[in-house]
């Protein structure tokens, strides 16, 4: 057959350029090495011909697809298994190609942007707590020493925020993006703050309020199923944790100019978000994006630091404090990923397969990025444009002795 010379050839030349401890096996039994070694790592099973367009572009969301679909099923560890899908990737996606592939316009209506948030965090809130922390924070967590546990990490990376917007009682705070209430309800708990949290998200929206009602916090949060461009009033200070890269690259002084129109005169802001390393695509590597926008966060978009401290000035805000946590959520997702393969079991009761095959290679595909420099994160500290000087502090000693 046409299909098997093919085949065999493509092996071949992966073997010879690449040298992978791999192994595919076709549905009949026949087998083809990716390399010489005696014991392959990983085991790539192919379940029906269908699969082999996809394989023979191995772009990582040809390769996604391919595993999502149920075409292919991958033995091996999970970490072994992502390395070699980047290499196979690196061997067909070029730069030019890539760009071609990428350049998708999203027109982020608050219609659109509500059924893509919805999409995404909307799968099952007992689906999510599998995985993530007590407190179900799904952003990257903080680890002051490197050593500890993902609660209190994340509970340090609340805190590191609101010690660096210089929270203090009685001041109002926005949430743009408030997920499951995390950060309002440490808000009011520690620092004695009246917050607002806004979000598009049905379950989120429904569990942050009960949590809210079970501290006895009504008079002090406010949860809000809303969108951040229908916010009004004035607030001292104002957070955005992993919500920016919804926005769009477009929107983003606009984004930026919402929330300077929202800060008092005095007030700061803070926007923690992922970032693309890519200055020119601003999308995830080798095809990643794609598989991305298709099965996990549609419409999704990240810029480069360079474009959002741009379009932070084009919005009227001053960045006067930048810091990378990028080695953090390198760690925050490998725990992620061990608690999912843990509760692997539990998580195929509460989604179908498909979901729970897209969770799987997304989340142990964003921990390989953003170890290798493929997409990072940056928290951006920020004011109105235009204060005096004489009001930012000497130095940056006051982030660090909150805890």
């Amino acid at each position: 057959m046409i299909w098997e010379k093919k085949l065999a050839q493509w092996a071949a030349d992966v073997r010879t350029t690449a040298n992978l401890p791999a192994r595919l096996v076709l549905w009949d039994g026949q087998q083809h090495d990716f390399g010489t070694f005696a014991a392959p790592q990983v085991t790539l099973k192919v379940n029906s011909a269908s699969a082999l367009p996809l394989l023979f572009e191995p772009s990582l969301d040809n390769l996604g697809e391919a595993y999502v679909k149920g075409k292919i099923d991958i033995e091996g560890k999970l970490s072994d298994i992502i390395s070699i899908g980047y290499s196979l990737a690196r061997r067909t996606v070029t730069k030019a190609n890539t760009l071609a592939r990428v350049r998708r316009y999203f027109n982020h209506s608050k219609a659109s942007d509500r059924k893509a948030i919805q999409y995404h965090y909307d799968v099952s809130n007992d689906f999510y707590k599998l995985w993530l922390d007590e407190n179900m924070v799904y952003s990257c967590a903080y680890f002051e020493h490197g050593n500890e546990d993902l609660a209190t990490a994340q509970i340090k990376k609340i805190d590191h925020i609101l010690t660096k917007l210089q929270l203090q009682p009685g001041q109002r705070l926005l949430d743009i993006g408030c997920g499951w209430g995390a950060l309002v309800l440490r808000a009011a708990q520690k620092f004695d703050a009246k917050c607002v949290g806004v979000t598009l998200s049905q379950n989120q929206f429904d569990l942050a309020t009960q949590r809210v009602k079970a501290e006895g916090l009504e008079g002090q949060i406010e949860i809000r199923l809303q969108d951040y461009r229908d916010v009004e009033g004035q607030f001292d200070r104002i957070t955005s944790v992993g919500m920016f890269e919804h926005v769009g690259r477009k929107n983003l002084p606009t984004y930026f100019r919402k929330i300077r129109d929202l800060l008092t005169d005095d007030g700061i802001a803070m926007n923690h978000g992922i970032t693309s390393t890519d200055h020119d695509s601003g999308e995830a590597a080798l095809g990643g994006g794609e598989f991305i926008d298709k099965y996990v966060f549609p419409d999704g978009e990240l810029p480069h630091i360079s474009l959002a401290l741009e379009s932070m000035q084009r919005g009227g805000l001053e960045a006067v404090d930048v810091e990378s946590l990028r080695r953090h959520y390198a760690q925050t997702l490998d725990i992620w990923v061990e608690n999912f393969e843990t509760k692997a079991e539990q998580s195929k009761k509460l989604v179908d397969d498909e979901k729970f095959r897209i969770w799987r290679v997304y989340l142990a595909g964003c921990a390989y990025a953003f170890e290798n420099d493929d997409v990072s994160i940056y928290q951006v500290v920020c004011r109105k444009a235009g204060r005096s000087a004489r009001n930012l502090p000497w130095s940056r000693r006051y982030m660090y002795g909150g805890y």
